[in-house]
């Protein structure tokens, strides 16, 4: 019974990696990011939100809403078929942010879940030269990625933990 029950969980496991697409493991990792990115926005007190390292750099808050802004951007402009209503919002507070970080995470989410595996092949023009709507995923992530680590910084030198770190 055992050697049956380890062949079903085995075969198991290898259908559902024979499953895995480039959408389904980015939304994996995607979840993840946001949960370490909002684990990031929660360690730091709200009064440090303003905190900057220098003159030329962005606010702790300005970082966290750059990416929002930009997954915002990449997934409704390069993934959705819908108009999005371009609202400017103000966030004035630590959970203002934290709010909009997390379903700005959510609506791409959303969004991607709805692609195809097809559509990750096809050509957009981008200001950085033509790329593939896979390119652009991958865009999503590393820019997630790229700022995240500048937060880091930011809370270790406000004497802020950074939250274990998590990559898969």
């Amino acid at each position: 019974m055992k050697k049956y029950i380890l062949l079903l969980t085995l075969f198991a496991s290898f259908i559902a990696k024979a499953q895995d697409t480039p959408i389904t493991a980015f939304l994996e990792k995607w979840e993840n990011s946001k949960n370490y990115l909002v684990e990031m926005a929660e360690a730091m007190p709200e009064d440090k939100y303003s905190f900057k390292p220098t003159e030329r750099q962005k606010t702790f808050q300005e970082q966290l809403l750059h990416i929002k802004q930009n997954m915002d951007w990449l997934s409704s402009t390069y993934f959705s078929k819908e108009e999005k209503d371009a609202k400017k919002v103000s966030y004035t507070t630590k959970a203002a942010v934290i709010k909009a970080i997390t379903e700005a995470f959510d609506n791409t989410a959303a969004i991607i879940k709805k692609a195809s595996p097809e559509e990750l092949k096809e050509v957009v023009k981008f200001f950085a030269g033509p790329k593939t709507k896979l390119q652009i995923l991958n865009l999503l992530q590393d820019h997630v990625t790229h700022h995240r680590g500048q937060l880091i910084v930011y809370l270790n030198l406000n004497d802020v933990k950074p939250p274990r770190y998590r990559g898969w």
